[in-house]
C-alpha cells in the first residue's frame, strides 16, 4: 500500500485506537505518538523501504535523522518508545493471526527498534551569576544594611556576602553557629573562626572542610555578629543566623529573602542560594584556573562534579570573545 506522507498507516491508526480505548491514554500522549509514527513512516518513504520490512539499520539511521534535526534526547527516546510499541504490537498481532482467519498482517520475526536508545542526556549546566550581576546583588544587600541597620538587612548581607565568599550549601550555612560548641553532647556541624577568618561546615557525607573567609564578607559578619550578641536572643541559641524569633534560621526564609532582594537589585533571573555556589565556583575557576583548589572548596568527592564548571567558564571566555575580539563577528550579520 502506497501512502502520502500525511496519511497515516491503517494498522498505525488501529494501534492508536487500541491504546485509546484499552490503555485509556490521554489525547495529549496519542497526538504525540501520531506525530512519532508519524515521523517513521515519512522516513520510511523517503527511503523506499516497506513498513513491515524495516530492519534495526533502518531505525538506527532514522534515530540519527532526528538526532540531526536538534530533536533533543527526551523527545528521541520517546520517538523510539512510540516505534517499539507499535512493532510489539505488530509482532503479538501477527502470532495471533490464526484466530483471525488466517489473516497474516505483517512479516516481522523480531522488533526493529529493539537494541536502540537515544543518545545520553546532556546534563545541563548550572546557572550562575556573572560577575557583574553577582556584585550587584551582594553590593545592593551591603548598601541596604547600611542604610535601614536593622536585625534582618544587616543579617542577609552577612549571609549573601557569606554565600558568594564561601561557596556553600545553603544546609551548610544554616549549621554554622558562632562558635565551636565545647559541649560533646551538643557538637556543631559547623563554626566560624572569627581570627583566622575561616568557616568549618559539615558537607555531604559527613565530611568536614574549612573555607576562608574573605575580607568584604568577614566586614558584613562582623556587623551581624554586633546586632546579634546585643539582641535579646543571643543567649537563647548558639546558632549564628536567627529568625526574628531567636531561631535558628529556615531554609525557606533565606531563599524568600535572596528572591526579593534580587527583585530589588534589578537582577533579570530568579535567584536562589544554590545559584550562589555555583557563581563562587564558576568565578573562582575563571581567575584561578586551579579546579583541585576549587574541588576542595566545595567538598566535591569527585573531580568529575567540579569539571562542569570548566563549561561554565568556557561559556564566559566565549562571551567575552565575542563581545572584545574584532574579528569575532566577521562574517555575521
Amino acid at each position: 500500500m502506497k501512502l502520502k506522507s500525511t496519511e497515516l498507516h491503517p494498522l498505525m491508526q488501529e494501534y492508536l485506537h487500541e491504546l485509546h480505548v484499552l490503555r485509556q491514554l490521554s489525547g495529549h500522549t496519542l497526538k504525540a505518538y501520531g506525530l512519532d509514527l508519524s515521523d517513521l513512516q515519512n522516513f520510511a518513504l523517503e527511503d523506499s523501504v516497506d513498513l513491515l520490512k524495516v530492519s534495526n539499520a533502518h531505525v538506527r539511521r532514522w534515530a540519527g535523522r532526528l538526532h540531526s534535526k536538534e530533536k533533543s534526547s527526551k523527545s528521541i527516546a520517546r520517538a523510539l518508545s512510540a516505534w517499539r510499541g507499535w512493532y510489539d504490537w505488530l509482532t503479538e498481532k501477527d502470532a495471533r493471526r490464526d484466530a483471525r482467519a488466517g489473516k497474516v498482517t505483517s512479516n516481522l520475526v523480531a522488533n526493529p527498534v529493539d537494541d536502540v536508545k537515544a543518545p545520553k542526556r546532556l546534563k545541563s549546566l548550572p546557572k550562575a551569576l556573572s560577575v557583574e550581576q553577582a556584585l550587584t546583588l551582594v553590593n545592593q544587600a551591603v548598601k541596604e544594611a547600611e542604610e535601614q541597620k536593622d536585625l534582618e538587612t544587616v543579617r542577609d548581607a552577612a549571609i549573601i556576602d557569606l554565600l558568594y565568599s564561601s561557596g556553600l550549601r545553603l544546609s551548610e550555612l544554616l549549621g554554622i553557629d558562632v562558635m565551636q560548641s565545647k559541649d560533646r553532647h551538643q557538637e556543631s556541624a559547623g563554626w566560624l573562626d572569627w581570627d583566622a577568618a575561616e568557616v568549618t561546615v559539615l558537607g555531604k557525607g559527613g565530611k568536614r572542610r574549612s573555607v576562608p573567609v574573605g575580607g568584604p564578607a568577614m566586614k558584613s559578619l562582623l556587623a551581624w555578629r554586633e546586632l546579634r550578641d546585643a539582641s535579646s536572643y543571643a543567649e537563647e541559641s548558639i546558632a549564628l543566623f536567627l529568625s526574628a524569633t531567636g531561631k535558628r534560621l529556615s531554609p525557606r526564609t533565606v531563599q524568600a529573602r535572596l528572591r526579593s532582594l534580587a527583585i530589588r537589585a534589578g537582577l533579570p533571573t530568579h535567584v536562589h542560594p544554590h545559584m550562589m555556589r555555583h557563581s563562587f565556583a564558576s568565578h573562582v575557576l575563571q581567575s584561578s584556573q586551579d579546579l583541585r583548589a576549587v574541588q576542595e572548596m566545595l567538598g566535591h568527592a569527585s573531580i568529575a562534579s567540579t569539571q562542569i564548571y570548566t563549561s561554565l567558564d568556557f561559556q564566559h571566555l566565549a562571551q567575552a570573545y565575542d563581545k572584545a575580539h574584532p574579528r569575532a563577528k566577521a562574517g555575521k550579520g
